[in-house]
């Protein structure tokens, strides 16, 4: 039996009979991945719907750098937030370098410009659409593009699902500040590139496995909103 064989197997048996070290990484995974696109999503969706109705001088280049930002390397994220947690750094004294929290705030960091730059987008079209009709009955700019954010649920959770995938996903961020500490930090990227490297084959796979799971049922799960705003859209047109 070759090696990818023999490895496949072993996972799927890690698997099936719920190994307790797999699925504690996993469920780090998912906890710090979700609480940074909630922190995210607390900043970036009201940062979004404001560039969407702000007017002020050099608002195109803040526009473009968020835009920029879009492209950010993880590691330069992780790299940031080591030198503001490190012992020395202005944050040292709180302590929480290689500690989960570390990792949420590398996430959240990671993520906002994503999120930022989509809703701002989702709510620059809305207006256009719909923000007249909002304005004339006396709603202000910005809570006008609040409320068309609360109206676009959907579009608006499209946006969460993809910087979710992008957290989940990213190994640079949560390798440097979360240190890769067996049972504190340890995610299923750092776990998988550690496991490799060590040789530990069947628990690498089978949490690129999961990994891959995760980010399929993400990408489902966009896809259903997408289909349902669109059959929610087309529906409206009709009436």
């Amino acid at each position: 039996m070759d090696a990818f064989s023999q490895s496949l197997g072993l996972a799927l048996q890690l698997i099936t009979q719920a190994d307790a070290t797999l699925w504690r990484i996993v469920g780090l995974s998912l906890r710090v991945s979700a609480t940074a696109c909630l922190l995210g999503a607390g900043f970036g969706l009201l940062l979004g719907a404001w560039l969407a109705v702000a007017r002020f001088p050099g608002h195109a280049a803040v526009v473009g750098g968020l835009n920029t930002l879009l492209a950010l390397p993880s590691v330069v994220v992780g790299l940031i937030v080591y030198l503001l947690l490190s012992r020395s750094g202005p944050l040292g004294p709180l302590g929480i370098l290689f500690t989960p929290t570390a990792m949420v705030i590398a996430q959240s960091i990671l993520v906002l410009p994503l999120i930022a730059a989509l809703s701002r987008q989702l709510v620059a079209d809305a207006l256009r659409d719909g923000g007249d009709e909002l304005q004339a009955m006396g709603a202000g700019r910005l809570l006008s593009a609040v409320l068309l954010l609360a109206h676009e649920r959907l579009a608006v959770a499209t946006v969460l699902l993809t910087a979710f995938g992008r957290a989940v996903a990213e190994v640079g961020a949560v390798m440097i500040v979360g240190g890769n500490i067996d049972g504190v930090t340890r995610v299923m990227t750092t776990a998988i590139a550690l496991e490799t490297s060590k040789g530990d084959l069947p628990l690498a796979l089978a949490l690129g496995l999961l990994l891959l799971a995760v980010v399929a049922v993400v990408n489902l799960a966009l896809g259903l909103t997408q289909r349902r705003s669109g059959a929610l859209a087309g529906l409206a047109v009709s009436r």
